[in-house]
């Protein structure tokens, strides 16, 4: 008899999801919060709701694919391109302290001679970087045109680039049937040659397309899609590299276009009412908490305190590199702590493909949901009592502040000016006036 549970079980999710969302939301805490949370509690960890199915897995896997494709479509190239340098040198210290550091630790714990990808792998996913969360605190101080928020803004868009590639190449190197080295090397070079020539095309074919007229704009959001899951499929089948990756790619192509703020709207729509909250809950659904032993624990707390120190480390270094201020290299060290749902995605994207052990994923759960809850609240506490005229000077809007001033000299003296010939107009008719009354 065929089991319809699978719609309950649906149901359970996107109510879970949203209403702990709104919680965490009204305590000022990202709604991925909340439906980690969701996922924990309805799992195996907790109320044992909800368990791990083919269906589940297959729903969470479009809904890592969308929110990828999702992630290019809003990835800004010409800010990637204006960061130069020091975002570069910031974003890279901040890719290899964790990834060492991880991998370090998890080689404590992991003692299989044949772990070394294992343990690489937990590095890979100690260096990604949610931006979300940190841009939309810093907006709601009010400091996200600061000198140091832009440093956050540029340096994260080159760690996913970053991150990318790393997870390419890790997950590559995993796959026994991918050859040497060498080979998983070219097929990586051939990837992202073959994307960037064709991208460059397909990006003109697209904006030429999507610039014509018409009402019906649905067209465009479905042909996007088609072409993300063209993108996601051939990226696996014929290069091996991750589908999520092949996904990124092609919103990167469009993100450029005329349409791609009511695509990403409606990519965002979905994934916000059907794949997104499935993803999290099939999450929560790997977790099996009451199986972590002391060894465990152990490793969970240290990953947990490296996880943090070593952005701060990594990007506040960087930061001095770049001459930035000790005040400014601890608030961009902390503003790239949080990995909310890009470390979800690497993690899942292990375990399907046996790079990670099941016992490692409840840490890494735990770590991701501590460094999203404590970014916003160390950031607020970093900016607190921050000087308001330090921060405004160090704003790229007043760069020109000299120019700004002679402008308000210069318009000052005309208003000066106007008023006087007024005042002389007025005098005048008041002498012919005269005049002619005599």
């Amino acid at each position: 008899m065929e089991s319809y549970s699978f719609i309950f079980d649906i149901a359970i999710i996107l109510a879970a999801t949203k209403i702990l969302g709104l919680l965490t939301r009204r305590i000022a805490l990202p709604q991925v919060v909340g439906a980690l949370l969701a996922g924990l509690i309805m799992g195996p960890a907790c109320l044992g709701v909800l368990e791990e199915t083919e269906f589940l897995d297959e729903l969470a896997e479009l809904g890592v694919i969308v929110l990828m494709f999702t992630a290019g479509l809003e990835t800004d190239v010409r800010e990637l391109r204006k960061s130069g340098g020091p975002a570069f040198i910031i974003a890279l210290i901040g890719v290899i302290v964790p990834l060492i550091g991880g991998a370090a630790i998890a080689s404590f714990f992991n003692t299989d001679p044949d772990a070394t990808l294992q343990n690489v792998f937990v590095g890979v996913i100690l260096t990604a970087t949610s931006v979300s969360i940190t841009v939309e605190t810093l907006r709601e101080m009010g400091k996200l045109s600061t000198r140091s928020g832009n440093a956050i803004l540029g340096a994260a868009l080159i760690d996913d680039v970053l991150g990318i590639i790393l997870l390419t190449f890790i997950t590559s190197l995993s796959d026994p049937s991918a050859g040497g080295l060498g080979t998983v090397l070219i097929k990586i070079a051939a990837f992202f040659v073959v994307a960037l020539v064709g991208g460059y095309f397909l990006h003109k074919l697209i904006a030429k397309i999507t610039a014509g007229p018409g009402r019906d704009r649905k067209r465009y959001a479905v042909l996007s899609l088609a072409m993300c899951m063209v993108f996601a499929y051939f990226a696996e089948e014929w290069f091996g590299v991750a589908d999520i990756t092949g996904a990124y790619v092609a919103g990167v192509i469009i993100s450029s276009t005329s349409r791609v703020t009511y695509i990403t709207s409606k990519c965002e729509d979905l994934s916000d009412m059907l794949l997104s909250p499935c993803f999290f809950a099939s999450i929560g659904a790997k977790v099996v908490l009451p199986q972590m032993s002391t060894s465990i624990i152990i490793f969970s707390v240290l990953l947990m305190i490296w996880a943090m120190l070593s952005k701060v480390i990594g990007c506040g270094l960087g930061a001095k590199m770049c001459r930035y201020s000790n005040k400014d290299s601890l608030r961009i060290g902390i503003g790239m702590i949080s990995r909310g749902e890009v470390a979800l995605i690497v993690a899942n994207r292990g375990i399907s493909t046996g790079l990670m052990p099941e016992a490692f994923f409840a840490p890494i759960v735990l770590t991701v949901v501590a460094s999203t809850i404590v970014t916003p609240i160390l950031l607020k506490f970093v900016y607190h009592g921050a000087d308001d005229y330090a921060s405004l000077v160090e704003s790229p809007l007043v760069d020109r502040m000299e120019d700004v001033k002679d402008l308000d000299l210069a318009t000052q003296a005309l208003i000066d000016s106007h008023e006087q010939m007024i005042e002389e107009g007025k005098a005048k008719r008041e002498s012919d006036g005269k005049g002619e009354r005599k």
